[in-house]
């Protein structure tokens, strides 16, 4: 191992302690809670009214926990340190790839997985599928207040039927019948996505497009904004369909045409670049805010 590696290792380990002492010290990285009771009454018109209370625990300030009614929060604290854990150990790839880096990536990354999976599990097997084929057994252990009424839609045994299907491809023999009702899903999405995007995207970009290069008032006046806003977008659309129309040679006064098209797309990727990079910033202080903030309490 390199001298400046284990000297940078040895300086994060012990200025990691070093820290983590300190907060210790100094009390900080706690959070207190407030007891707040709920009470809710059932809305199910087959079964009488029962009524069902709960309580819900508020984050309040340090400076509250002296008050009476607040408690410190085990499970809360616990969270709060491992945030804070994970969010220095994501910043040490700033010093270089490193076990601790690569930990909590995999953690990152598992836990992602897990939490899409149990989403999916309970929003699309539970709700769309398993009560919409078995009512009856999902009022008696899920869904309570669900009508009694409801019946079974066996038009929901399709997508049942292609879930297995394309579990089919983890079987040792047979891999090709998982590929029927990966075709039908993705012609699906497909169609349905091209007939989203058309209606949204093009259709709604040539509307937005068809405007006026003078805007006028109802009593006769101009209005300069609004017609210096039409015009630059109409001259920028123009332009931009110039620069990739190529049935045409680019000369005269096509050339220069296609030539302010390229300075309107650079100018819009720069835009949307500066966004997206603005968009990270804001998260990197958020960051920096929990840690500040929320941690150290400074």
């Amino acid at each position: 191992m390199k001298q400046s590696t284990i000297i940078w290792t040895l300086l994060m380990v012990f200025g990691g302690l070093g820290l983590i002492s300190v907060q210790l010290f100094r009390g900080k990285g706690e959070v207190y809670v407030r007891e707040v009771p709920v009470e809710a009454k059932s809305s199910s018109k087959t079964s009488p009214e029962q009524t069902y209370r709960w309580s819900t625990y508020q984050e309040v300030s340090a400076k509250e926990k002296d008050d009476p009614g607040i408690s410190f929060s085990y499970s809360r604290t616990l969270g709060l340190w491992v945030s804070a854990f994970c969010t220095l150990a994501i910043f040490s790839f700033l010093y270089g790839d490193n076990p601790l880096y690569k930990f909590t990536e995999s953690v990152f990354v598992g836990v992602s997985a897990a939490y899409a999976m149990v989403v999916g599990f309970w929003t699309e097997i539970v709700t769309n599928l398993y009560a919409k084929l078995l009512p009856g057994m999902a009022r008696m252990s899920f869904f309570p207040d669900m009508e009694s009424d409801v019946q079974s839609d066996l038009l929901y045994l399709i997508p049942l039927v292609l879930s297995v299907l394309l579990l089919w491809r983890l079987a040792p023999k047979g891999n090709w019948i998982a590929r029927w009702p990966l075709a039908f899903f993705i012609g699906a999405t497909a169609g349905i996505r091209l007939i989203s995007y058309l209606e949204t995207d093009f259709i709604g970009q040539l509307q937005s497009t068809i405007m006026p290069f003078i805007v006028f008032t109802a009593d006769g006046s101009l209005l300069w904004i609004k017609s210096l806003r039409n015009t630059v977008v109409i001259v920028g659309v123009t332009s931009c369909m110039v620069y990739f129309f190529f049935s045409v040679e680019h000369e005269g006064i096509v050339k220069y045409i296609s030539r302010l098209g390229i300075w309107f797309l650079m100018i819009t990727f720069g835009a949307s670049f500066a966004y997206t990079v603005m968009g990270r910033i804001a998260l990197l202080s958020a960051r920096l805010d929990f840690l500040f903030n929320d941690w150290l309490g400074i």
